[in-house]
């Protein structure tokens, strides 16, 4: 049976987080809110969570899972040949809405589907989340909504969606916005941009001045 907490309440946030936390550490499957949409999330480094994952979603392997973080330093640890230009678009824009698409280090224990090598990685600006991912550490975390069906901007819509697939649902009430994040490749000499969502091309090239728009 999954357990909903309103993070809006300072008690009922604590337990949350608590609750939260231990079942990524279970290997069990979460919601929680960020800037952009609700996420479902599971620890990034525990395979059979990020299988469920995908099975809740009914998405395949075809389409990988994303990583958010809840600190810039915890790139470090993750990825390798981190140009300085993707160095100037963290500084820049996160936490925030812009998830950037780098080699991860081929040392790493995980599976987040297939990958070719590189990892798409986020810090939300979204207090919540950020306490969650600071406690567990990188959690894979996609829209929690059944593929093909929107994305959800609260946690009702989050639930009706995935009912008991997912152990605990932090509700933070409406999320800030409904706009994905900006999808910037960083593994090329010159960073490209993907997906255009809540920062525009213009916004990116006043940190950097090349970027590419992928057709």
């Amino acid at each position: 049976m999954a357990r909903r907490y309103d993070t809006n309440d300072a008690t009922d946030r604590a337990t949350g987080l608590r609750e939260a936390a231990s079942a990524v550490r279970r290997g069990e499957l979460v919601v929680l809110p960020t800037d952009t949409v609700y996420g479902i999330g599971a620890d990034a480094f525990t395979a059979d969570a990020v299988a469920d994952l995908l099975q809740a979603k009914g998405r395949g392997r075809n389409m990988p899972t994303p990583v958010l973080i809840g600190s810039p330093n915890t790139l470090h640890g993750l990825v390798t040949d981190f140009s300085e230009m993707a160095w100037e678009l963290v500084d820049a824009f996160w936490p925030g809405p812009l998830t950037l698409v780098a080699r991860h280090q081929p040392s790493l224990q995980w599976d987040l589907g297939d990958t070719r090598g590189t990892v798409a990685v986020r810090m939300p600006l979204h207090p919540v989340a950020i306490e969650l991912l600071t406690e567990v550490g990188p959690m894979a975390v996609s829209s929690a909504n059944l593929s093909g069906h929107p994305a959800p901007e609260n946690c009702d819509a989050a639930q009706e969606m995935l009912g008991d697939s997912v152990s605990v649902y932090l509700d933070g009430g409406p999320t800030p916005g409904n706009v994905p994040s900006s999808i910037v490749d960083v593994t090329r000499p010159v960073p490209v941009l993907l997906r255009e969502g809540a920062l525009s091309p213009d916004e990116l090239r006043k940190v950097v001045p090349d970027l590419e728009v992928a057709n």
